[in-house]
């Protein structure tokens, strides 16, 4: 039943790579738990007990919060299918609580060095270099995920309404506006593509010199390899020039439910936390607001 479980998530729920590789491991892990201590070979027959002594165990083993929560997660979601699936009568994760895991406020990238970064002369006038600019700018002017880039053809965008085509979590669309500079990027870095003979039999907008689909490992070493030269701060990913378009968004007095649309949230208080990365607003709100101010 794993394996269909993780069929059903890549195909119906459209999971990332990265997620399949998370909830795989956690489930392989967790059936080896249940196989070595219980001789239990079959972890849909597990019951609320089991699950919480593997839980206390891996707690025993100093496995970050952070890391239980996540397995605790991927085992929901599997024993909630079994359960949709009628495979089980009784989900025995209802019961079973996540440790409490301090939240950390997302990191972000100030917006002058972006802008130096990106209007500036790093990026070679090359297919690679236009391709790299290309990236950076995707990411940090549309807000969309490291999965949603890897997956972007070239027909999910709409340069004329200046608009790109987003398939996110749980296969939910999207359309996220582009302004002219990342529209004209695309278009130099399409001309300098063909010019150098470069195709992808997919259709794939971001692709590597030899025209194949990038992936993740490609597009974090891209990034790295820029804001490493502009920027100090403790994380230099993907995921950090998203939170540096909500956080940048909002301090100019962007609406938080747009916000949340743009970033492709399901609920607003995943895009709540920006709130408290924004103190330029804040200020901004007091002195317009307050009759002391």
């Amino acid at each position: 039943m794993v394996s269909d479980f993780l069929k059903y998530i890549e195909y119906e729920k459209r999971y990332s790579k990265h997620t399949l590789t998370s909830y795989k491991n956690d489930l392989l892990q967790f059936s080896a738990f249940l196989e070595n201590e219980y001789q239990l070979s079959f972890p849909e027959q597990a019951t609320y007990p089991l699950i919480r002594s593997w839980v206390a165990s891996l707690a025993e083993n100093a496995i970050q919060p952070k890391s239980i929560t996540r397995k605790i997660a991927s085992l929901r979601s599997y024993y909630g299918f079994l359960n949709r699936s009628a495979v089980i009568s009784k989900d025995p994760t209802l019961k079973l609580k996540a440790p409490k895991v301090k939240k950390s406020l997302p990191i972000y990238v100030e917006e002058e060095t972006l802008t130096s970064l990106l209007d500036g002369e790093l990026f070679e006038d090359t297919f690679e270099g236009q391709r790299d600019r290309l990236i950076l700018e995707l990411l940090y002017g549309t807000g969309i995920r490291l999965s949603e880039l890897i997956e972007t053809k070239i027909k999910h965008l709409n340069p004329y309404e200046q608009t790109i085509k987003v398939l996110g979590k749980g296969n939910k669309e999207r359309l996220i506006p582009m302004n002219v500079t990342l529209v004209e990027r695309i278009n130099s870095y399409e001309l300098r593509k063909k010019k150098e003979g470069i195709s992808n039999s997919k259709d794939y907008l971001i692709v590597t010199n030899k025209g194949e689909q990038t992936y993740p490992m490609f597009i974090y070493r891209t990034v790295k390899k820029y804001l490493d030269m502009v920027t100090t701060v403790e994380k230099r990913s993907p995921h950090v020039l998203r939170h540096s378009f909500a956080t940048h968004l909002l301090n100019k007095g962007a609406d938080l439910n747009a916000i949340k649309d743009l970033l492709g949230h399901s609920s607003l208080a995943a895009t709540q936390v920006y709130t408290h990365n924004s103190p330029e607003k804040l200020k901004e709100i007091f002195k317009q607001a307050h009759p002391k101010s």
